[in-house]
């Protein structure tokens, strides 16, 4: 399992794979310092709870990068002018074909700690707005549990 953690002071990207005798992570642009705390599990590319914040609510998404989707949309949309929107077909069709080519990744609702290569990544559930809310604005903990209306 690979972690991408952000750091806390300077919201900073700081990848780490777990080891059991890592107890803090040091941010290299800001030198600050965050405590961490791994299990087997980690090891064993589980994910049971995050290793920064403690928590056991995640949610699953694509590991793109949103920026580039964007920027991609952009020039496509730009381009669409002169091509009569060919380049948004185009631009469907890439994005439908990095779909089925590109993996998961994990991502904690409280602290935003990415997870790569996770084992159990089948039962992450996908986004939910409603929950992200709750945690983000309320600091509810659902403990791991999906939210059931």
């Amino acid at each position: 399992m690979e972690i991408q953690f952000t750091c806390d002071n300077c919201q900073s990207s700081v990848e780490v794979f777990p080891s059991l005798n890592a107890s803090e992570i040091n941010c290299s642009v800001c030198h600050h310092t965050q405590e961490v705390k791994f299990s087997n599990d980690h090891l064993d590319g589980n994910l049971i709870d995050c290793p920064s914040c403690g928590r056991k609510d995640f949610y699953k998404q694509k590991d793109f990068n949103r920026k580039l989707g964007v920027a991609l949309f952009i020039i496509a949309a730009i381009a669409s002018i002169w091509t009569y929107g060919i380049s948004l077909i185009v631009l469907w069709l890439l994005d439908l074909f990095l779909f089925s080519k590109i993996g998961n990744v994990a991502i904690c609702y409280k602290c935003n700690t990415n997870f790569r290569d996770v084992k159990n990544m089948s039962k992450i559930p996908g986004f939910d707005h409603e929950m992200n809310d709750r945690i983000v604005y309320s600091d509810h903990d659902f403990e791991g549990k999906p939210l059931e209306h």
